[in-house]
């Protein structure tokens, strides 16, 4: 048989030459597209090694999300164009190309998330190591947003009629809303304290009458170490909507103190106190003189009130200070002859004599 004569012959009400014009389309399409992505994307990778941006490294992910056989589908919907074909395959063919376009959407939507979140990830772990169990659920949360929409939208490309099935699965979806309240309401707090940064891991917290160092915040629970060893749970709800005292905030320390002298204290002595105070203070490192006084007349004592800060809010390093400050205070007094009240009282006798 001649070779004009073999282009001449038909299979299945379709000439040679069609067909091999379909093979082409197909092999352009789902070999030939997937060797230029394969090729793109490793030249971008390349080039995302040398810059600092995010969008290339997204891009090359994206690259390398795209299926094979999405592009199979795709080659056989290409080959389909040049062949005549019955109404119900062709009908079955565009089907199959449309889903396999929206699942591949899915796919690099799904992506897209999963790259974002791990470059907030990323970002934040140096500050809020616990933002990485809170963005692996937003992350959870989008992957399942985005294929719910990519099922709905193939379900209606089948002709299903959706209504009512996104009305069931919005009635549903309350029903399931309000028998796990609780839960999504920790759920929702979590994300609150990823994001918002009311406290991170490492701050020191008083929350009404519990204090702690914070070690963990969780999907439903935040914990904290207490000074006595022990785990303190709260959950993200509650511990929202209570007054939280933050110690990890503090950028300094401001303390105050009172010492009372007797009240046999002259005058002189007396004006001196304020500042032997201010000299004590001011004898450490990080700290901030702010007054010293005399402030009242005691029961026992006469008081002076004394106020500075500390440049540093760590506990220890204050009470190192602060027991400077007490030995520098004792020192200074106990060389100007002043000293110290301490509770007593005053008994006076009065002797009276009977007549005779």
């Amino acid at each position: 048989m001649k070779f004009e004569e073999l282009l001449q012959l038909s299979f299945l009400g379709n000439a040679v030459t069609t067909w091999v014009y379909a093979a082409a389309a197909f092999v352009l399409t789902a070999v030939g597209v997937r060797v230029f992505l394969r090729v793109i994307a490793k030249r971008l990778a390349r080039l995302a090694e040398h810059t600092e941006t995010r969008f290339d490294d997204a891009a090359v992910e994206l690259l390398r999300q795209t299926r094979w056989w999405v592009l199979a589908v795709f080659g056989l919907y290409a080959a389909a164009r040049f062949l005549e074909l019955p109404e119900r395959p062709e009908h079955w063919i565009r089907i199959a190309a449309i889903a396999a376009l929206l699942i591949q959407a899915g796919f690099w939507a799904s992506g897209l998330v999963v790259s974002a979140v791990e470059y907030s990830r990323r970002q934040r772990m140096a500050n809020t190591p616990a933002a990485a169990t809170g963005l692996y659920a937003i992350g959870i949360v989008g992957r399942i947003v985005v294929w719910s929409v990519i099922l709905l939208l193939i379900l209606d490309n089948l002709g299903i009629d959706i209504t009512a099935l996104v009305a069931s699965l919005g009635v549903g979806g309350v029903a399931v809303a309000l028998a796990v309240q609780n839960i999504l309401g920790d759920l929702f707090a979590s994300f609150s304290i990823i994001f918002d940064k009311p406290f991170v891991v490492g701050d020191f917290l008083i929350i009404g009458e519990h204090m702690g160092s914070v070690e963990h915040v969780g999907l439903k629970t935040t914990r904290l170490r207490s000074l006595t060893g022990e785990q303190l749970v709260f959950s993200n709800s509650d511990l929202l909507s209570s007054r939280i005292r933050n110690f990890g905030r503090m950028k300094e320390r401001r303390v105050a103190f009172e010492i009372g002298v007797t009240y046999e204290t002259s005058r002189d002595k007396l004006k001196k106190i304020p500042q032997m105070l201010r000299s004590a203070i001011e004898a450490q490192s990080k700290t901030r003189f702010d007054r010293a006084h005399f402030k009242a007349f005691g029961d026992f004592s006469l008081l002076f009130e004394t106020v500075y800060f500390v440049a540093v809010p760590d506990y220890n390093i204050y009470m190192d200070i602060q027991q400077d400050v007490n030995l520098a205070i004792h020192e200074q007094f106990e060389n100007a002859g002043v000293e110290f009240a301490f509770p007593s009282q005053t008994l006076y006798l009065r002797q009276q004599h009977a007549d005779a």
